[in-house]
């Protein structure tokens, strides 16, 4: 796995810190998570157009915004018991299936 590969990976974790943090900030009226967020967003999009210096732009969002997704989701289940049904678990089964596809098949794939 390359650095750029890494990168996108911390910007995941970054945006899905950032994102999980929302509700806690009840509205920005709670300093701590509302800093959470400014700072998981910052760093997110800092390594986000970092990445895209080697890894093209659909690609890199593409990855991005679906594990982002599919992680999100899952936490969002766990810590505030939002409740996911066939469907859901259906489709992002398909966000991480189509994610694969791209990396094993997709020339686009192919790190600069």
């Amino acid at each position: 796995m390359t650095s750029a590969y890494w990168l996108l990976a911390l910007a995941i974790i970054a945006e899905v810190i950032a994102t999980l943090s929302l509700k806690a900030t009840q509205g920005f009226t709670q300093w701590l998570p509302s800093v959470a967020v400014i700072v998981g967003y910052g760093v997110a999009f800092i390594c986000l157009s970092i990445v895209v210096k080697t890894i093209p732009l659909g690609l890199a969002y593409a990855i991005w915004t679906g594990i982002g997704t599919v992680l999100i989701t899952l936490f969002a289940a766990y810590l505030y018991q939002q409740a996911l049904d066939l469907p859901a678990i259906i489709g992002m089964s398909l966000i991480v299936a189509g994610v694969i596809v791209i990396q094993l098949f997709s020339k686009t794939a192919e790190v600069s």
